[in-house]
């Protein structure tokens, strides 16, 4: 599979990298605490792993101004605690084989995902990494990924390239930036709730090779 494509695009959180729960219901609690509202399992579980695709559309349907509850979110999170409660999933290694060029985009802040990535030891698994701001645009947005394209000199035209990732925002970043998509399934169907289609759909990168 590696072969058939001239580079690769990864997401980071739920697609290579998990962290433990008893981190996330920590955050929430204490958000929660901070907001004065709190937040069930579920809620939680669906606001980290993006169950439901935009998590501002989801704070809104649920009547929380996102732009309240990111400052107290991050205000909340611990870099340090977060990257040490953080592991790496085993299909996830043959990314450091990858003999194309391989970029990186995530919408974990580079404050956070930066110790992550220096604990785990992979960042030189990648010959670029984008933590995507306002400025750069959110997936399913193309720009972050049009960015770190220009940063590896593909173009679409003329070099064939792959987004893999575990939402539904990456199907969409995929498509939209002309790239095939790979949808990782690490919660299931039932728990997401529905269906995400890609050009590939697998609950491990193994089943890929």
């Amino acid at each position: 599979m590696d072969g058939d494509y001239d580079f690769w695009v990864l997401d980071l959180d739920g697609t290579l990298i998990d962290v433990e729960w008893s981190y996330t219901r920590s955050v929430f609690d204490r958000v929660g605490s901070r907001l004065g509202r709190e937040f069930t399992d579920q809620e939680a579980d669906i606001l980290w792993n993006g169950l439901t695709g935009s998590r501002n559309a989801q704070l809104r349907a649920w009547g929380i101004d996102p732009q309240v509850f990111w400052p107290a979110f991050h205000a909340e999170e611990n870099p340090r605690r977060r990257a040490e409660r953080t592991y790496l999933h085993e299909d996830a290694a043959f990314v450091a084989d990858l003999e194309t060029p391989v970029a990186l985009v995530t919408h974990c802040q580079q404050f956070l995902a930066d110790p992550v990535l220096d604990r785990l030891d992979i960042r030189d698994w990648f010959d670029t990494i984008l933590c995507c701001t306002d400025e750069t645009g959110w997936k399913p947005d193309p720009g972050p990924v049009e960015l770190v394209m220009n940063d590896l000199g593909v173009r679409r035209r003329s070099h064939r390239g792959v987004l893999a990732g575990d939402g539904a925002n990456d199907v969409g970043a995929a498509w939209n930036a002309g790239l095939d998509a790979i949808h990782v399934e690490r919660v299931g169907h039932d728990r997401r709730g529905q269906c995400v289609l890609g050009d590939y759909r697998v609950q491990s990168f193994e089943d890929l090779f």
